[in-house]
């Protein structure tokens, strides 16, 4: 396993800083809560130090600054973690672009991803699946209304990405959000 240095609490700080005021939508918890949650996934599935900090500023850009926010990321933290963010973001633009459009192109995108990027990406998906089947089970279909898509949709973008990321290599944490997406499926009555 890894060793996490002070480059990885730097990125802890500089997550928290961004995102610091920053909450989920629909629930209100700090949103830097998920960063954590994606890059605990991320380690325990024996992901780099890299790929740990990657996983932390992995939404840094897209709600955060776009690519003068990549490039600081860059200068920060080094070409391989911003390749695993770029490789994470889904929206260059401000306001983004239509989300069933945004989310295709991420879906076909995630097909080529190389090994670390699938890692934090599958990560990322993992951790919020799973937040929307917890919700599912606790509040029903009120976990819906914090979205900008109808559940039909959501579902088919988790679906898609499930065979993205098993064409871009595959692995547990594919295994996992499969796993977590048939659940999604079954408390929705499919």
């Amino acid at each position: 396993m890894p060793t996490l240095t002070r480059r990885f609490d730097d990125a802890f700080v500089y997550a928290h800083e961004v995102h610091g005021t920053h909450t989920r939508k629909g629930t209100g918890a700090p949103y830097v809560g998920h960063l954590m949650g994606v890059a605990s996934i991320v380690i325990d599935d024996g992901g780099s130090e890299d790929e740990a900090i990657a996983a932390l500023l992995h939404d840094a850009p897209e709600d955060r600054g776009g690519r003068e926010r990549l490039d600081d990321i860059r200068t920060r933290f080094g070409d391989a973690v911003a390749g695993i963010v770029e490789d994470c973001t889904d929206s260059w633009s401000t306001p983004k672009e239509p989300w069933l459009e945004r989310k295709r192109q991420y879906a076909e995108h995630a097909r080529r991803l190389a090994p670390s990027s699938l890692r934090v990406s599958a990560a990322d998906k993992v951790h919020n699946a799973y937040a929307i089947l917890r919700d599912l089970r606790n509040i029903g279909e009120k976990a819906w209304e914090r979205f900008n898509a109808g559940p039909d949709d959501i579902l088919a973008y988790y679906q898609s990405l499930v065979r993205s990321y098993r064409e871009a290599g595959g692995g547990r944490l594919v295994d996992e959000l499969d796993r977590i997406v048939r659940g999604i499926e079954r408390e929705m009555g499919y």
